[in-house]
C-alpha cells in the first residue's frame, strides 16, 4: 500500500500531524508544495547551524523551532512558518525586538512577519542574524 500524499490546506499549507521533533518538520517540508519545499529545506538547514540543538515540532500545521533556554517551558519557541498560496510567512514571535525589524507588522504587537516569494533571493546572512538574535531571547509558550 503506497503512502497517501499529503492533503494541503487552504493556501497550499501541508496538513501533518502535530509531533516533536524534525522528523513531522521534515515530513511538513516534503509535503511543502512546489519551489517552497526546496526554500525552506534550504532554511530549516540554516537554523540547524545557527542555533546548535534546535528544537523542533509541528502543532496547528506549522512547524516550530525553539533554542530550549534552561528554565524555560518545552513548549516555547522563536520562530513559526505557514505556506499560503504565494509565499511562506515565517513568524519570529519576539521580532520587534530584532535588529532589523523583520518588515512586516502583525496584529500582536511583539510579532514580525518575513514573507518569502518565488522569486526572492533572501539574504541568507540577514535570516541568520535574526535567526541568532531570536533564539537567543526567551521563546513564546505555545
Amino acid at each position: 500500500m503506497a503512502d497517501k500524499a499529503p492533503v494541503l490546506l487552504s493556501g497550499g499549507n501541508p496538513q501533518i500531524a502535530k509531533g516533536y521533533g524534525d522528523a513531522p518538520v521534515q515530513a511538513y517540508i516534503a509535503a511543502m508544495p512546489g519551489w517552497k519545499s526546496h526554500a525552506w529545506r534550504r532554511l530549516d538547514k540554516l537554523i540547524e547551524r545557527v542555533v546548535p540543538g534546535v528544537r523542533k515540532a509541528v502543532k496547528w500545521n506549522s512547524p516550530l523551532y525553539g533554542a530550549g533556554h534552561p528554565g524555560e517551558p518545552a513548549d516555547s519557541w522563536f520562530l513559526s512558518i505557514h505556506c499560503f498560496d504565494k509565499y511562506i510567512k515565517v513568524a519570529f514571535f519576539r521580532g520587534q525586538s530584532l535588529d532589523p525589524v523583520p518588515p512586516v507588522a502583525s496584529k500582536s504587537g511583539d510579532t514580525r512577519y518575513f514573507h518569502i516569494h518565488e522569486q526572492d533571493d533572501v539574504d541568507e546572512a540577514l535570516f541568520a542574524g535574526w535567526v541568532k538574535q531570536a533564539a537567543a531571547l526567551p521563546g513564546e509558550k505555545m
